[in-house]
């Protein structure tokens, strides 16, 4: 598993309690400490609405579809504010020019000399709450700050904001997209910030820049725009760009930023996040593919296996467990792939590497939920959920409509014996955490939701297209 060093810290301050940094109190990344979507201890309630079981309510400037991260006392999270400032966008045949050509600017208030890029994020065909297919976002005109945020987890105040860079993205991104779908991650010092064209930022867990990379302007399909996230291991940080132009997958070392090793993929466009697994001594980076899955060394980006069998547009991320590794996409047909990874080595498409496949009711967007041997996963965008033996493919149930939820591109999660599926339409759904289908309750908040959720302890924190929701069993104390 993509599992981070956790370290135990324990103090107190004179206003408040600081909480310990331990395995059950913290989402150091966009898929929760173990990759896989799931808080084993954590407890938030089953029940909210916006008079009920909501600690505290904040607005976010801007827009981002990233999932927040917590740690400690803190929740980080991206966004992009658009501002009131216009420049001349880039000409798209500048598209493949990299970081080598971007303007130097200056944020301002915070002393952080940025790079002016460009870039977008997610992607997904756009649910039935849509006005109609084929809507494309206006190109931008308006310059974007690309900010990360830290966030006082007791009562939603900000503790500190930085302006990474400032640009007008040159792609515009789908409409539900935002210009700041990749999350962040985090090992407990250090943050590591994803701007895509705008590139990597590392911070320490107080805002001050560390150092940042570049890696060039991504090309996406259809201008839908940018969403993988980093993937970080040891002294190891792994970034995939996958686009129209030349990818790769590339690490460096999260301590200095130096390029460990980069290695060219013969991949289109998508917004998969790279997975690390361990594999005995051996470290291996997994990542989707619409031509393979493939699996690098960790140490030398060396390709170990490669597998046949996803679709195009590849964009949920794998999950893992027990010597397996579960890849799916559903963009122009359906693909789920059980692969044992311990052993494996060259092209193991069609052998026995892969223990179980399945060709039904896959997501486009949405990542898969595996939770002990549970696999859960929704079709396309849509309420439509099924149920897995993750060990032999067993069907637990396939293809349930799930009533009152609409429109999905959230990644499901799960904490105790509860999952956790939120729509865009305001309404998340509590489902029982087994084989059978069992709704617990459906919660409706006065807000929309693409960006997945996280959970920390007791808490559930929601960010919405309006405001971030932290839900525990409190009553409202909305944030000054």
């Amino acid at each position: 598993m993509n599992r981070l060093l956790v370290a135990i810290m324990c103090c107190l301050t004179s206003s408040t309690t600081v909480r310990a940094a331990d395995a059950d109190d913290v989402w150091p990344q966009w898929r929760g400490p173990d990759g896989t979507g799931y808080a084993k201890k954590a407890d938030p309630p089953i029940e909210w609405s916006e008079t009920k079981n909501i600690r505290w309510k904040v607005a976010i400037p801007g827009k981002g579809n990233a999932t927040p991260i917590i740690w400690e006392d803190r929740i980080y999270i991206q966004t992009a504010i658009k501002t009131e400032k216009q420049e001349k966008p880039a000409p798209d045949a500048a598209m493949g020019n990299t970081s080598s050509s971007l303007r130097l600017a200056n944020s301002g208030d915070n002393g952080w000399q940025g790079f002016v890029s460009q870039q977008p994020a997610d992607p997904g065909r756009r649910p039935r709450v849509r006005r109609g297919r084929g809507r494309r976002a206006e190109k931008p005109t308006h310059v974007y700050r690309f900010v990360v945020m830290a966030l006082d987890r007791n009562n939603g105040k900000v503790i500190w904001e930085k302006t990474a860079c400032e640009s007008v993205p040159h792609e515009a991104g789908h409409p539900d997209s935002s210009q700041a779908s990749n999350s962040p991650v985090t090992d407990g010092k250090h943050l590591y910030a994803f701007f895509g064209s705008r590139g990597l930022y590392c911070l320490d867990m107080n805002g001050k820049l560390k150092w940042h990379k570049e890696f060039g302007r991504m090309q996406t399909r259809a201008g839908f725009g940018e969403g993988s996230s980093p993937a970080l291991y040891g002294d190891t940080v792994v970034v995939n760009w996958d686009h129209e132009g030349q990818s790769f997958v590339v690490a460096l070392n999260k301590i200095t930023g130096k390029q460990l090793w980069k290695v060219d993929r013969d991949e289109q466009t998508s917004w998969t996040t790279p997975i690390i697994v361990e594999d005995g001594s051996r470290r291996q980076v997994i990542i989707g593919g619409s031509n393979f899955v493939r699996s690098y060394d960790l140490a030398t980006g060396e390709v170990i296996w490669k597998c046949k069998g996803l679709t195009a547009n590849v964009v949920p991320t794998p999950v893992c467990d027990f010597g397996m590794v579960f890849v799916m996409s559903g963009y122009r047909g359906n693909a789920l792939l059980a692969i044992r990874y311990k052993g494996a080595s060259g092209d193991i498409t069609n052998t026995d590497a892969v223990v179980w496949k399945h060709d039904k009711g896959t997501p486009y967007v949405p990542s898969p939920l595996l939770t002990g041997d549970n696999l859960f996963f929704l079709q396309r965008n849509n309420a439509i959920l099924s149920c897995f033996d993750a060990k032999t493919g067993k069907e637990h149930y396939s293809r349930e409509r799930l009533d009152g939820i609409e429109g999905i591109y959230a990644s499901p999660v799960a904490a105790r014996d509860r999952v956790y599926i939120v729509a865009r339409n305001g309404k998340t759904l509590v489902i029982k955490r087994a084989p059978e289908l069992k709704i617990l309750a459906t919660n409706a908040l006065e807000d929309s939701f693409a960006a997945s959720p996280a959970i920390a302890g007791n808490e559930l924190y929601l960010r919405g297209e309006k405001s971030l929701y932290c839900i525990a069993e409190e009553t409202l104390a909305q944030a000054q």
